[in-house]
């Protein structure tokens, strides 16, 4: 039972999602960190105060705290962003394969890159090679 034990924590996969893991809630604590200085930055020109997260609206005497809401609105846009760039840097790494398949000039069906005769409509291909 130890043996497989060992075997399931050190499958690849499952060290890979749990360094993504720690990762992520690293990148969390740099996104709270970088999310406090976006918005006292915010705070200094507009002159209010320092922490978003004690604003809050009183109605019927029950206070609604929209400055917590606020914080994680900021956070989520500024998590969503670099995730973003992040995919989008790596979409354009990957090399794109090689096609394997052309369309017909007539029938425009998909067929291979070796053919000279379509084998749907049977035209006669020009080679454009």
């Amino acid at each position: 039972m130890l043996r497989e034990f060992r075997d399931f924590v050190t499958r690849g996969n499952l060290v890979q999602i749990a360094v993504a893991f720690i990762l992520a809630v690293a990148f969390g604590a740099v996104v709270l960190a970088f999310t406090d200085v976006i918005l006292s930055f915010i705070a200094a020109i507009f002159g209010s105060e320092v922490s978003f997260d004690d604003l809050t609206w009183t109605v019927n005497d029950t206070p609604i705290p929209y400055g917590a809401f606020l914080t994680a609105v900021v956070n989520f846009v500024i998590i969503a962003w670099i995730l973003f760039l992040i995919v989008k840097s790596y979409n354009r790494m990957q090399k794109t394969p090689d096609p394997t398949t052309k369309v017909c000039d007539y029938c425009r069906s998909e067929i291979s890159l070796e053919a000279t005769r379509c084998p749907n409509c049977t035209s006669q291909l020009v080679n454009s090679g």
